[in-house]
């Protein structure tokens, strides 16, 4: 069955607002534009927005009530703590005694560094007895005298008593100011590290309140019915309402909505995204299918902001080659490329070189200039007859013919070796040497990150791909795979991948409580909330997942729920037979087609196996779980298969649990535990007390079908 209901998803960007239509049920791209971002219009970015989707609805032929889902990523609330656009923070802090003590050094918050001379705007005061109406109106009237545009209220432990943060804010609701409680942003203890988060939230909250309505307003106006969606930077989406709760999540979403489309669009389950513009690549992780997320720094400080764990090299697309000896049109050998980057033709204000026409290249000689005042003088440039070109990173990756056709920054190659030509000379190389040299130049830098990455966390080097996305893939991907002796590929629509992410995103809430010696009642609690959020958002109950993590050293559970607007079907033109599904299984394996088994599965999955013996060391039986369309979902080094029902599974997982479960010195470790229930792959592998697993196993498979087939795949752990 088909249908022309669309996603859409719009990437609000700092120059150019991109947005794409993908089909509801297959996730192909419909249609795609790009308008400039309107930051100076009455009605801001949400002008640009407006304008963007009436253009993809032309150009697709669909009526606004076609749209099925839409949802916009923003730097808004990025780029407003990088130039230091913010409201004044009026910070009214509670405690007697001790606390009182604890709560007054958060005043100096307003020490902190938005941009180089400019500091952080706060008003604090203090109110002993959050009770006493009287004093906090005093205290919330000092900070709003002296400019406060938005109040936080932080009081110690007010995750455990959050009274007095709501009584401060109940007294203070008459000065109609944006307000937020400390205890709302994160149930998280540590008053510094919360408060800290609080505050940077209040900060940019005025203005992200203030284009929430307007393009919320505008959507309305333009006839879309479906709720409007924003970017997390934790790679999901959240509603509206959310967003003008803790618009602090849409800080780093730029990078997610790259990875979102990765892991959505490329079905990515194990290596690197790289997303590759003019000037930087950001490198971020997919392990076992899911991106990996950490606590963000702000201003210089850790938060408790959840988002993705990017890395940034400063190598791009546009990254100019940096030399050293026979320049400068002397004709010369014996020069050398001694670096890419950092500065770009972009920054220089110059065009790139391969995309001259071949006219303008005549006569071409090379120089070598700073491209800021206090640069080195050592970039590589062309002049020629058609005026000063940058050779860059996007020359080098056509020379050598790594830019497939079709894609955006493909030029005519036999023009990009026109263009590398006389830095080849000043080598005292051929043409393809000195491309080489300048990719190796470049991707060394970028390879270091990703060899720390792959390191950090532990992926699986022989599964481990390389996906590049963004407008520059071409220039680093290709050759960096080639350098690390790694599968690698460029995303399908590439140039496009940040808004494809953001309109296949799935809605997530991630909830982390500290609770010491939680048991089975306390992580279902928390694991029940966070599915409560997702729904409450806008996903579809019978489809949300949720994962759970319990990190004995911190005491912290974790539970992020994830889940679609709507129950899709995904009914794709093309479904992978046995045949393939089995040649991808045995290439993860890197064994034998004949040598890999069919150990067990459901109607969306299949779970394959091989044997490996070793000599004097444990035979291992490594496993892949491949799914309907031929993809790798889930791979293990070794693990135990076992196949039961719906009805069956709790004493059986009971019986698994057991004798799989470890003893030693760091306690008691049940095993990394997933079951494959339906369309899903429940993970449960990060909880490590045996009953507190089983508990949540039980409650994966509450609501099904007795006879309905369970498989788990069950991981010894060391």
């Amino acid at each position: 069955m088909t249908t022309h209901r669309i996603r859409v998803g719009i990437d609000v960007g700092g120059t150019f607002t991109d947005a794409v239509a993908v089909d509801a049920a297959t996730l192909e791209l419909r249609g795609q534009v790009k308008v400039p971002t309107s930051h100076h219009h009455e009605d801001g970015v949400a002008h640009g927005i407006v304008e963007a989707l009436d253009r993809l609805l032309e150009q697709t032929g669909n009526a606004p009530e076609d749209v099925a889902f839409l949802a916009h990523g923003t730097t808004q609330a990025t780029n407003a703590l990088l130039e230091g656009d913010v409201a004044t923070v009026g910070l009214i802090g509670i405690g007697t005694g001790p606390g009182a003590a604890l709560t007054r050094r958060l005043a100096s918050f307003r020490n902190l560094e938005l941009t180089p001379g400019k500091r952080l705007p706060l008003h604090y005061a203090h109110v002993a007895d959050p009770e006493d109406t009287a004093e906090v109106r005093r205290a919330v009237d000092e900070v709003v005298r002296e400019g406060a545009e938005v109040l936080v209220a932080s009081q110690p432990f007010s995750v455990d008593r959050p009274e007095g943060e709501e009584a401060v804010l109940e007294a203070a609701r008459g000065k109609g100011l944006p307000m937020t409680a400390a205890h709302a942003i994160t149930s998280l203890y540590g008053l510094q590290k919360r408060t800290r988060t609080a505050v940077v939230n209040a900060a940019i909250l005025p203005r992200m309140l203030a284009t929430a309505d307007l393009v919320d307003a505008a959507i309305t106006k333009a006839g879309v019915t479906s709720p409007l969606m924003v970017m997390r930077c934790d790679g999901g989406v959240m509603s509206l309402d959310e967003m003008r709760r803790r618009p602090l999540l849409t800080v780093l979403s730029g990078p997610a909505a790259g990875v979102a489309g990765a892991l959505m669009q490329e079905r990515i389950s194990e290596g690197l995204f790289l997303e590759t513009g003019g000037t930087s690549t950001d490198i971020s992780v997919v392990r076992r299918g899911k991106v990996a997320v950490r606590h963000a720094t702000i201003l210089g400080k850790t938060s408790y902001l959840s988002a993705l764990d990017v890395r940034t090299v400063g190598v791009g697309g546009g990254s100019m080659v940096r030399i050293s000896g026979g320049t400068a049109g002397t004709g010369g050998t014996g020069g050398k490329v001694t670096a890419v980057g950092p500065r770009s033709a972009h920054i220089a204000g110059l065009p790139y070189a391969c995309f001259a026409d071949p006219d303008d290249l005549r006569d071409a000689t090379l120089a070598t200039v700073s491209p800021l005042a206090d640069d080195p003088a050592d970039y590589a440039v062309l002049d020629a007859a058609g005026g000063r070109f940058a050779i860059t990173m996007t020359c080098a990756a056509n020379a050598l013919g790594r830019v497939p056709e079709g894609d955006f920054a493909r030029s005519d190659q036999e023009t990009a070796k026109a263009a590398l030509a006389p830095l080849a000379a000043a080598l005292g190389v051929d043409v393809a040497t000195a491309a080489t040299q300048v990719l190796d130049a470049g991707t060394v830098q970028v390879k270091a990150v990703v060899d720390t990455l792959i390191s950090e966390y532990r992926l699986d080097k022989d599964n481990a791909v390389l996906v590049g996305g963004g407008g520059g893939a071409a220039s680093v991907t290709p050759h960096l795979a080639v350098l690390c002796e790694r599968e690698g590929r460029i995303a399908a629509h590439s140039e496009v991948i940040s808004p494809i992410g953001v309109a296949l995103a799935l809605v997530r809430e991630q909830i982390e409580r500290i609770i010491p010696g939680a048991g089975q009642e306390q992580i279902l609690a928390v694991r029940a909330e966070a599915e409560r959020a997702v729904v409450a958002q806008g996903a579809a109950a019978d489809g949300v997942e949720v994962e759970v993590t319990v990190d004995p050293q911190t005491s912290t559970v974790r539970a992020v729920a994830t889940g679609a607007t709507e129950l899709r079907t995904q009914d794709r033109a093309h479904r992978a037979d046995d045949g393939e599904r089995l040649r991808a299984a045995a290439a993860s394996l890197k064994a034998d087609p004949a040598e890999v088994r069919v150990l067990a599965g459901t109607p969306s999955h299949t779970v394959y196996g091989t044997e490996l013996r070793r000599r004097y060391r444990a035979t291992r039986h490594p496993v892949r779980v491949v799914d309907a369309d031929g993809v790798v979902r889930l791979h293990s080094p070794d693990a135990r298969v076992e196949t039961t029902t719906a009805g069956a599974a709790p004493q059986v997982l009971a019986t698994l649990v057991d004798e799989v479960t470890s003893y030693g010195d760091g306690g008691v470790r049940a095993p990394a535990l997933r079951l494959l229930i339906g369309s899903r792959i429940s993970d449960l592998s990060g909880v490590v007390e045996p009953q507190s697993l089983l508990a949540l196993a039980r409650s994966e498979l509450s609501g099904r079908a007795a006879d309905e087939p369970v498989v788990a795949v069950v991981e010894a752990r060391t």
